[in-house]
Order: structure tokens, then C-alpha cells, then sequence
């Protein structure tokens, strides 16, 4: 029996064509995911900013218990994929980046280089998996797909 998550995977359009091929990765390391995220299969016709987070993202992050962030050279500019990450983590949810193959730290969206509890692995099914499950609490090298201690930028830290 597989281990069932619901996830939002968190990405620009453009990098609809690597949703399957995530959803495939995360399977082959046993672990079954349902996918609430908006795509060319599921899309969303709206044109209204406040519409679209109301009706559309926020009803769908909060039924996930992880967003997943895939990683590519779209993602680190797009103010939608930072403002999915923001609201991830003011609802309390697991946030974690995937590096799709070809990408590099400068592509970590800013909200999901600066969540102090954020992980990111690479493209590989058990770390992948292992980091939705809260096992690994680390930055992977997006070259290596190896675990370092570190971040090679400063993490903003605010004490309350």
C-alpha cells in the first residue's frame, strides 16, 4: 500500500510539461500524490488577481498539506509563485523545492530562499519524497543533488 499526500505543486505554466514527469518521480519512490494545482489540464480562465487567489489558489493550498515548489529558470521572478510560497507558509504548511534538472540556486524563488524551514532537494524520487515527509531539513547542491549544510546566501532572520 502507497503512501497518499495531497500536494500543490507550485510552477509557472510554462513548466506544465514537467508536472507528470514530478508526479512520476515522487511514484517511484512509493509514495501516491494528488495534485491541486491549476494547469493546462485544470485551467483557470480568470483574469482578475484577487479573484484568482480566492477562488482559485487559496481553496486548493489549503487542502494540500505540502506545496512543492518545482524549480526551474521561470520560477525565481514570478511574483506568482512567490505569493503561492507566502501564503504556504502563513497557513503553516510543509514547503519544498524541487530543482528540475538544469537548475541552479539563482532560480530559487526570493519567499522560498528566505523561509528559514523551507527544503529543497533535487530531482531525485526518495530525497523528493523523504522531504514532503519531513525527513530531510536541508538545502540539496542543485549541481550534485547532495545534501550541504548551508545555503550559499543569507537566510533573513526575524526574532518576534
Amino acid at each position: 500500500m502507497s503512501d497518499t499526500k495531497h500536494i500543490f505543486i507550485s510552477h509557472v505554466h510554462e513548466d506544465d510539461v514537467l508536472l507528470p514527469k514530478l508526479k512520476d518521480l515522487i511514484s517511484k519512490a512509493g509514495m501516491e500524490v494528488r495534485d491541486g494545482s491549476i494547469n493546462s489540464d485544470k485551467p483557470n480562465n480568470a483574469t482578475n488577481p484577487d479573484y484568482i487567489k480566492e477562488k482559485f489558489l487559496k481553496p486548493h493550498i489549503d487542502w494540500a498539506s505540502t506545496l512543492v515548489v518545482l524549480i526551474t529558470h521561470n520560477t525565481a521572478q514570478s511574483d506568482w509563485v512567490n505569493w503561492e510560497i507566502q501564503y504556504a507558509i502563513e497557513q503553516g504548511k510543509k514547503v519544498v523545492g524541487v530543482f528540475a534538472q538544469g537548475a541552479t540556486d539563482a532560480d530559487i524563488p526570493e519567499a522560498l530562499r528566505t523561509h528559514g524551514d523551507a527544503v529543497v532537494v533535487g530531482w531525485q524520487s526518495e530525497r523528493v519524497v523523504d522531504a514532503i515527509n519531513g525527513k530531510i531539513n536541508s538545502f540539496d547542491d542543485p549541481a550534485t543533488g547532495s545534501p550541504r549544510t548551508a545555503p550559499d546566501y543569507t537566510v533573513k532572520r526575524f526574532n518576534c
